[in-house]
């Protein structure tokens, strides 16, 4: 499998609070594809399972989330080395149990977690694993169903 080796700067994102990095090769001619392409991330050491996307900018681009710059210390601007390989391994969300019980019983809730991307999967059940209370668990439970219900992607 093919190892991209190279050094980027973080760039901001102009109106959220992200930043991301710019793949320097052609996606298409490197991957076969013109869409997202599944990614391992080295940055900086740090390991991120992520994609390369174009979402209407000129190049790839992977994004750099807040977890991945505090733990490697930079920000915007700052110059960071990254090793990227295409990521083919299955990504499964392990959902706990209390909340696969809550999905099994709201139909609705289940179905717009099913077709909710890796990520956001992801970003629900450690947004209610992070809770240190029963009590806050327990709200997010609840509140991850409603939003569910109500279309809302991640916490």
């Amino acid at each position: 499998m093919k190892i991209y080796d190279f050094d980027a700067v973080l760039l901001e994102h102009p109106t959220v609070d992200s930043a991301y990095v710019e793949f320097p090769y052609d996606v298409e001619a490197e991957f076969d594809v013109k869409g997202q392409v599944r990614v391992v991330a080295l940055i900086d050491g740090y390991e991120y399972r992520g994609s390369l996307a174009k979402m209407g900018r000129p190049c790839h681009f992977i994004g750099v989330t807040q977890e991945v710059r505090k733990a490697i210390g930079k920000g915007p601007g700052d110059t960071v080395h990254v090793v990227i390989r295409q990521d083919t391994a299955s990504r499964v969300v392990e959902v706990p149990e209390d909340l696969a019980r809550l999905l099994d019983a709201n139909p609705i809730a289940k179905s717009a977690f099913d077709k909710l991307s890796f990520t956001h999967k992801k970003e629900y059940v450690r947004w209610i694993e992070e809770a240190k209370r029963t009590e806050t668990r327990e709200r997010r439970l609840s509140e991850t169903i409603r939003m569910l219900g109500d279309g809302i992607k991640h916490p």
